[in-house]
């Protein structure tokens, strides 16, 4: 009992005392995709991990700016911050630099960002667990760490590269071509999809056309597609 209630103690302090300079509890190790879809306009995320609700963690994206994907140690700042630098006209390749250059701890982070332009850009610390890395091409980055090893994101780029159709589609095709060439070298747990588009949110009044998670599932990406596939007939696409 005494050992149960120091680890309680234990857990429920280590929170209160991270910083930049610290790292948290749990790598986000994990795989994603950030990409853009030229003819509609919308921008989006998707992710999985052997993590507890990575939606909260990894994705970001703002309509008419661009996403970004924070994981491994990941520093959430680089969410709203790297939203903020292409809001601004900075590219996303500088992005990436301004985030990790403020950054003492950038070698533990992986980031993708992607502009309005489609030129992908992201970065790999050298001390990120290893399999880790990432592919781009054009409209989209792939990344993750502590995978199998890099047949992961070359699944994902290719499926992302061959499909065609809808956005939040190709996404979820992407996340289950890099769970079947290995994934996640613990398993999996959590998935998310973030599409943004001007308006194509709730009555029009938002921008967050998908914004769906799953935290906490044997199959977490069949899940999220099954999820989809609900939200999908309940509020279809606006052009269509």
């Amino acid at each position: 009992m005494m050992i149960y209630k120091c680890a309680v103690i234990f857990w429920g302090i280590l929170p209160l005392v991270y910083s930049k300079t610290a790292l948290p509890a749990l790598p986000v190790s994990t795989f994603s995709i950030i990409a853009r879809d030229v003819k509609t306009g919308e921008i989006g995320v998707a992710v999985q991990s052997k993590f507890v609700a990575v939606g909260s963690v990894v994705p970001y994206a703002e309509a008419g700016v661009g996403a970004v994907a924070t994981q491994a140690w990941g520093n959430v700042e680089y969410g709203p911050n790297g939203l903020k630098l292409l809001s601004q006209g900075k590219k996303a390749a500088d992005v990436i630099q301004l985030l990790i250059n403020s950054d003492p701890r950038q070698g533990h982070r992986q980031v993708a960002v992607i502009g309005l332009e489609g030129n992908a850009s992201s970065h790999t610390g050298k001390r990120c667990l290893s399999w880790a890395g990432s592919k781009r091409g054009e409209d989209f980055s792939v990344q993750g760490n502590l995978l199998t090893g890099p047949e992961v994101v070359e699944a994902m780029a290719a499926s992302f590269k061959k499909s065609r159709g809808v956005l939040s589609e190709r996404l979820i095709d992407a996340l289950r071509a890099g769970q079947s060439a290995g994934g996640d070298k613990r398993g999996m747990q959590s998935a998310a999809l973030l599409v943004v588009r001007k308006k194509w949110g709730y009555g029009g009044l938002n921008d967050r056309f998908r914004d769906l998670r799953v935290d906490d599932h044997r199959n977490p990406i069949e899940e999220l597609e099954r999820i989809y596939t609900i939200h999908r007939k309940v509020f279809p696409r606006p052009d269509l």
